[in-house]
């Protein structure tokens, strides 16, 4: 079989670094850990948590981006690897992503 894809929502955060689903979520998907990393939260707050990579499709468009193995109760969240990866730009005027250019220098 190939990649299986689950549909999630989620709340584009461009503060966030990666994107941050619920455990229990990736691992139903069989995404694999690959990493501890550290991570400081807005309030200071810091503290390590698991990393993987995996596949996402957004509008039929295919890539792959480090994702968090967050707590289960937190919310998923669209952090600005994934949109960059996907050279999509949060648009909060109309509340929605638009397609960018990316850059090459």
């Amino acid at each position: 079989g190939g990649t299986r894809f689950e549909s999630v929502e989620a709340m584009v955060d461009t503060g966030a670094t990666f994107t941050a689903l619920p455990s229990s979520f990736l691992r139903g998907l069989g995404v694999t850990l690959m990493d501890r990393q550290g991570f400081t939260l807005a309030n200071g707050e810091r503290f390590m948590l698991e990393i993987g990579e995996t596949a996402f499709r957004i509008d039929g468009r295919l890539r792959t981006s480090i994702v968090v193995f967050a707590d289960d109760n937190a919310p998923a969240l669209l952090g600005a690897y994934t949109l960059e990866a996907f050279s999509l730009a949060a648009d909060p005027v109309n509340r929605r992503l638009i397609y960018v250019d990316s850059l090459l220098l």
